[in-house]
């Protein structure tokens, strides 16, 4: 790093000019320890010389007067490059094209996928189908994913780039399936989804890679990678217990498990009570017919 010196600092030898002719013993020390330290660079004209200061071991220090920074080789490189168009970003910088578009296509992907799982959660909500814990699932996992696209927007908006939305496909209606059943259908489908949306992850992570985006790589695997494989594992246990225990008692399970406590609470109410009335039930033939037995 250069430094400027004053004046005052021109002469590194006390012995050369008058300027240390006045100086008592003590000042004369402090200068030699303080010129011990610096190592001459040039000596303009002007009397103003550019000194580097290294530490030493035996070097003084108090405070320096005369010595003022000179502005970095390098800002004067950077402050060229910086833009003076308005639609040109002030805060982009050492951030690819291709890192751009990668970003802009897996936001695209979120909101597709965030798109079908609405769909799902309609369909599950509907009056003659009545699942509502699978329609509250598939409704989180929507909002999951959109909030995961405006996580992407965001970050790409932090690096200087341009979202660019590109149009989401119409999705899916109807779940059901006349082998599978509309829950066991619908839970398969959220699967290959989410085992999509992990092959576009993975894409993403290799531009980065590629185009040595170290901020950019280390964001994705901060913010996305672990929480999609937590993902893929949880949708691939519901689709085993749903494969198990078939469509009627299986799609049950799944209701008391993701339904909201009030509704778990409701369906188990009405169970004990419809058991109770069978028990009941038959308490009553057996007293029958022990009295027309007697």
């Amino acid at each position: 790093m250069l430094l400027k010196a004053a004046p005052a600092f021109s002469l590194l030898n006390p012995q050369e000019g008058p300027l240390f002719s006045s100086l008592s013993s003590s000042q004369a020390s402090l200068f030699h320890s303080f010129s011990s330290s610096i190592h001459r660079l040039s000596s303009p004209g002007n009397g103003i010389g550019y000194v580097v200061v290294c530490a030493t071991k035996g070097a003084n220090h108090k405070p320096l007067t005369g010595v003022v920074f000179e502005p970095f080789k390098e800002v004067k490189k950077e402050l060229d490059l910086v833009p003076t168009a308005p639609q040109v970003s002030l805060a982009r910088q050492k951030f690819t094209d291709d890192c751009e578009a990668s970003i802009n296509e897996k936001i695209n992907v979120e909101y597709n996928v965030s798109y079908v799982y609405h769909a799902m959660f309609a369909y599950f909500d509907r009056d003659n189908v009545a699942l509502k814990g699978l329609a509250k699932f598939f409704k989180e996992l929507s909002l999951e994913e959109r909030e995961h696209a405006e996580k992407l927007m965001e970050y790409q908006n932090k690096r200087g780039g341009k979202v660019k939305l590109q149009p989401i496909l119409m999705p899916l209606s109807e779940f059901d399936h006349a082998d599978k059943g509309d829950a066991f259908y619908a839970m398969e489908l959220a699967l290959s989804l989410e085992k999509l949306k992990n092959e576009k992850l993975l894409n993403l992570h290799s531009v980065t890679v590629l185009n040595h985006d170290v901020q950019l790589t280390e964001f994705i695997e901060r913010e996305y990678l672990a929480e999609q494989v937590e993902a893929i594992k949880k949708i691939s246990e519901y689709v085993a217990q749903l494969r198990r225990v078939g469509k009627g008692h299986g799609v049950w399970k799944l209701l008391h498990e993701q339904a909201p406590f009030h509704i778990r609470s409701c369906f188990f109410k009405v169970f004990v009570e419809s058991f109770w009335l069978q028990v009941v039930g038959c308490i009553n033939c057996v007293e029958v017919w022990v009295v027309s037995s007697s």
